[in-house]
């Protein structure tokens, strides 16, 4: 585990690092192999090249996908109105779907 990860989810508000720490096991346990790099002041994940990151904002949490235009996204969740990244805020824990986020990062991390 990144030690800088590790220190970026520590210095967050309590309600924002239980999510953060939700998101994170669910990228590690889902991807074998995934590195944990902390670029632009937060945590990047990456399986040959960068597939996804966390964002601690002021209001919520953020997992964003940089090729997130290419998942299948029938319930309109994803947000962003780039060419290509896509991300998804969450306001508590209770608003994690692991199965919907799951099969999310498993898409991402193919490239």
């Amino acid at each position: 585990m990144n030690e800088k990860i590790t220190d970026y989810i520590k210095n967050a508000p309590p309600g924002h690092r239980e999510i953060l720490e939700v998101l994170r096991g669910l990228i590690l346990e889902t991807v074998e192999g995934v590195v944990e790099e902390y670029k632009w002041r937060r945590p990047v994940f990456v399986k040959g090249s960068e597939f996804a990151y966390l964002r601690d904002a002021s209001k919520h949490v953020a997992l964003g996908f940089y090729k997130g235009h290419l998942l299948e996204d029938q319930k309109g969740l994803l947000e962003g109105e780039g060419i290509e990244m896509r991300h998804i805020k969450f306001h508590k824990l209770e608003d994690i779907d692991r199965e919907q986020l799951k099969k999310w990062i498993a898409a991402a991390s193919l490239g």
